[in-house]
């Protein structure tokens, strides 16, 4: 009974607590299904925006803002810092090349640590895919904008577009900092080649197809300056270098560019405004100045320009640490740099390396009202606007069966295309008998110059590594001109090689013809301003010793026209075939007459320094070769 008794005394408690239990249970049921609005894929995206910034931290919005490189980029900091964005900067690889699915798991790796963070928001992870996904190993390289101008073909610019989007979404990644949009006035500026030409609406023709190729084409009635991505396979662009970054002063990279606010307007805004229409996701600020006013401090041309005037409603970023380049010494006056581009319309911060210092002395200078939490609500109210846009929330993880699209054979049959339509013919024969195309069966050719069997200065910058390289083995696929010589002859043609032949050889040996390619080392940025624009030596030397013998063609590989007046009268043909990339076989397509030469100056082609800068429509205008010539050939039947 008395276990009945006590049995009895404590039924009333455990069925009391077995309520509450169940009760709990209910409530953190009803907790785990809560309706999260910035979660819900159906609603308005300004609507997820708002919910999401209004459920942040101060330090997560900052997180937002910042940018940090790869290599600093492990679970720990991104958890930490809540960071919102991941870089990899020229040459920056998981490991020596590594394939398209090791990146993606780096990526992926990332994206899990930001996932688990408090609110989930997803990193965007951005590359410098600006000739193909040329960091890359295996990667597809198309030719530099230069090229791309030359061949005035806006289609062909867009599957441009198109299959570098994909072959950046073959990595996990789906940002890129590409188009480059500048109009190079200056081709001693070392960033030239990077630029599509000379001439605004050029600029803005291929501006236009770029971006619709990276980006998708935007619907009907797309609202002006809301960023927009077509699908998974595509990805977010960032126009560059906002602006002004072509006019500089003698073309020195990163100096001051001495316009009026019309001229400006008139010459290198334009392309701008149709990367807005078009949907551009963001745009990169440069490190230039504008009448003596760095723009990374630039309201007026940031805010009061292109996020006002121009409806601009995507994020603005700096370029790599340009926020310590305000000042000389750089990093000096840090906390105040910091206020001067947040307070100008930066949105996210390019800091590699100094992210815990930025994010500290942002966090100090909002809590104590130097910079307002409106700026930063705007900053970070942008940055979740694209996330949303590029649908990272819904797929945040990069996407296994997109790995084969990595240097695909369709993707380098465009880039061929885009090759043999970029070449220009500058001078075909002596006296009026042209010299190309070439005879496929002829008994010996010569072969000769730096530039004939070197990948690396076929591509130039930006390939594999920062300044590029030299050498054939750090590319992975491709063809050199001589590789692309050898296969376009009759297997009984014997061609002969040699970087620097001896004038014994050459006249010894009966060559019906030599192919001379020449021109410049790779280089990007700062490193590749030049004030003499001669061609590099042993290359006039080549020239002379080849072409006072031997019927020559010389082409010229190079990011810009350089000196050729003092040795024009030596060669019977020349061709400049600006940085081709990969895909060689383009140039023998036109040289034996596969098809005939279509492409036209991009910029005009000087016959000295002296003269520069000089540009179409300048009043006084006497160039070697003016902007837009090319001389064309026809495709020629081979037995």
């Amino acid at each position: 009974m008395r276990v009945a008794v006590t049995t009895m005394a404590r039924s009333p408690p455990a069925a009391t607590v077995a309520c509450l239990a169940a009760f709990a249970f209910l409530l953190s049921s009803a907790a785990a299904s809560e309706y999260v609005k910035y979660k819900d894929p159906k609603q308005p995206i300004n609507e997820r925006v708002d919910d999401l910034l209004g459920r942040m931290t101060l330090e997560e919005k900052i997180g937002q803002m910042s940018q940090i490189e790869r290599a600093n980029a492990s679970t720990a900091v991104i958890e930490k810092y809540f960071v919102g964005s991941v870089l990899s900067g020229g040459g920056s690889v998981p490991a020596a090349k590594a394939n398209a699915s090791t990146w993606q798991k780096m990526v992926a790796k990332m994206q899990k640590a930001a996932l688990r963070t408090r609110l989930g928001i997803p990193i965007i992870y951005g590359i410098d895919a600006v000739h193909g996904n040329n960091n890359v190993y295996n990667a597809t390289i198309f030719p530099h904008n230069v090229g791309l101008g030359a061949t005035r073909d806006p289609s062909l610019v867009k599957r441009i577009g198109e299959c570098t989007a994909h072959e950046t979404r073959a990595t996990g990644i789906p940002y890129t900092f590409a188009p480059c949009v500048a109009v190079c006035r200056d081709p001693r500026w070392g960033r030239c080649y990077e630029s599509f030409g000379e001439d605004t609406r050029l600029v803005q023709l291929m501006t236009s197809n770029i971006v619709a190729g990276l980006q998708g084409d935007v619907p009907k009635k797309h609202p002006k300056g809301v960023p927009f991505l077509g699908g998974a396979k595509r990805v977010a662009g960032c126009a560059k270098h906002f602006v002004g970054d072509g006019g500089t002063r003698q073309g020195i990279n990163e100096n001051n560019t001495e316009l009026s606010f019309h001229d400006l307007m008139r010459i290198h805004m334009p392309p701008y405004d149709n990367a807005v229409i078009k949907g551009i996701s963001t745009i990169m600020i440069s490190y230039s100045s504008w009448n003596g006013v760095k723009m990374h401090e630039n309201k007026f041309l940031i805010t009061d320009t292109l996020k006002t005037k121009m409806n601009f409603r995507g994020f603005v970023i700096t370029d790599w640490q340009a926020v310590d380049r305000l000042t000389s010494p750089q990093h000096k006056h840090y906390y105040h740099s910091i206020q001067e581009t947040i307070h100008a319309g930066i949105d996210m911060v390019m800091i590699p390396y100094d992210y815990p210092e930025f994010v500290a002395d942002l966090v100090s200078q909002v809590k104590k009202g130097q910079i307002k939490l409106d700026r930063i609500n705007d900053a970070v109210s942008r940055i979740l606007r694209v996330k949303f846009t590029m649908g990272l929330f819904e797929d945040p993880l990069p996407d296994p069966r997109l790995t084969d699209k990595l240097g695909a054979q369709d993707h380098r049959k465009t880039a061929r295309e885009a090759v043999r339509k970029s070449l220009v013919l500058l001078k075909n024969g002596k006296k009026g008998k042209p010299m190309l195309p070439l005879e496929k069966k002829a008994k010996k050719i010569l072969v000769a110059g730096s530039h004939a069997h070197n990948l690396g200065y076929q591509c130039g910058g930006w390939t594999g590594t920062w300044q590029g390289q030299s050498g054939n083995d750090f590319t992975g696929v491709g063809k050199t001109i001589l590789e692309a010589i050898k296969a376009a002859v009759d297997n009984d043609t014997a061609v002969e090689h040699s970087e620097e032949p001896d004038k014994e050889t050459i006249t010894k040996n009966e060559y019906e013809y030599a192919v001379v390619a020449v021109g410049e080392a790779p280089y990007a940025e700062t490193a590749g301003d030049n004030q003499n624009l001669t061609i590099p030596e042993p290359g006039p030397k080549v020239i002379k010793d080849v072409c006072v013998h031997v019927k020559c063609v010389v082409i010229i590989v190079s990011g810009r026209p350089l000196v050729v007046e003092p040795y024009i009268d030596y060669m019977d043909a020349l061709v400049a075939a600006w940085l081709p990339g990969t895909e060689g076989q383009g140039i023998t397509d036109v040289l034996f007459g596969d098809y005939g030469f279509t492409g036209k100056l991009p910029r005009t082609w000087f016959k000295s320094v002296d003269q520069l800068p000089l540009n179409y429509g300048d009043k006084h205008y006497k160039p070697l070769f003016p902007f837009g010539f090319g001389l064309t050939t026809k495709a020629a039947s081979h037995d």
